[in-house]
């Protein structure tokens, strides 16, 4: 089990409509660990419920962590718990932070484009940023300014002139222009680009055809489409326990988590769809199929790991190093 930091809210307000601004403190007064632009901590909710907020906030030496969370119609019990069930003055355990989109070592000029809520970890990069005097323009695209957090932040002195915001009630003039802006851009330093996932496949797909290489462009989901796609007519197959010998068979309607808890075994879980990592396991037999966005593709090709809180086996059975 990963080690757990006690923390309590110190702080909690609407930073723009449906989004709710989260600060936390420890609760038993030693110093929060450091942590990098882009990073996130996982929030251990009311109704046994984990999930990964990005640190919305840069601060070298933090006292509190910052975390902003949107209200989900459709939420699995994250938003949901954030924000009907968590007050200020509670107390939870959320992780150390951890970083799986961090900022490029090189010093080019950083494109930071944000979709939505999407802004969380892309503010961050670029309080650092601003912080270290390092190159960057940061592109803001929502619905509408009241649905939109850190507007004030996003105009203050050593922000502003490095910021655009698009707001689709706008006029036309301030629309976002995604292949305009990554032609102008192509082979120059670094793209990171955060939000809702047609948002990022929009700017993935125009990056692609605008000739920008695979090692300069950077991206986080929220959400994996992927994990669910098939839903209800996925195979049947079986998986050993290397360290027993025992076989599970894994319905077509349940994972591989899911399958192994009901036989007793636990595999930690944090985000349950292949995102964050925390679940990763190694494969000694069998081809897995791959739904997660946490792997690298060198890593998919390899098939001697899988994320068993979405991915499936190509194979009848799997053998799983656990």
């Amino acid at each position: 089990m990963n080690e757990l930091l006690a923390v309590r809210v110190a702080e909690k307000r609407l930073a723009a409509e449906g989004i709710c601004l989260i600060e936390l403190e420890s609760a038993d007064g030693r110093p929060l660990p450091p942590y990098t632009a882009g990073a996130h901590i996982d929030l251990h909710l009311p109704g046994n419920v984990v999930r990964q907020y990005s640190l919305s906030a840069y601060r070298p030496v933090p006292e509190r962590y910052q975390v902003a969370v949107l209200r989900e119609p459709q939420s699995r019990g994250g938003s949901r718990a954030v924000h009907d069930l968590l007050y200020q003055g509670d107390c939870l355990n959320i992780s150390f932070p951890r970083n799986l989109f961090p900022l490029a070592s090189d010093e080019g000029c950083a494109l930071l484009l944000a979709g939505g809520i999407g802004i969380t970890p892309i503010l961050c990069m670029a309080e650092f940023l601003a912080a270290h005097g390092r190159a960057f323009e940061l592109h803001y695209c929502g619905r509408s300014q009241g649905r939109m957090a850190f507007l004030d932040r996003l105009s203050e002195d050593d922000m502003e002139a490095n910021v655009h915001i698009h707001v689709d009630e706008g006029p036309p003039e301030q629309r976002f222009d995604i292949g305009r802006l990554l032609q102008r851009h192509c082979g120059e330093g670094h793209l990171y680009v955060c939000g809702p996932i047609g948002f990022i496949d929009a700017v993935l797909t125009e990056a692609n055809a605008k000739g920008w290489t695979r090692d300069r462009i950077h991206f986080e989901r929220f959400s994996n489409a992927e994990a669910y796609r098939s839903e209800g007519s996925d195979s049947s197959f079986v998986v050993e326990i290397a360290s027993t010998g025992e076989c599970v068979s894994v319905a077509s309607d349940e994972s591989i988590i899911e399958a192994l808890a009901r036989h007793g075994v636990m595999i930690e879980t944090s985000c349950e769809q292949g995102i964050c990592g925390t679940c990763l396991t190694q494969v000694k037999a069998g081809v897995p199929e791959h739904r997660d966005i946490y792997l690298s593709e060198a890593e998919r090709e390899r098939n001697d790991q899988l994320l068993p809180c979405c991915s499936r086996s190509r194979t009848p059975k799997l053998v799983l190093d656990i």
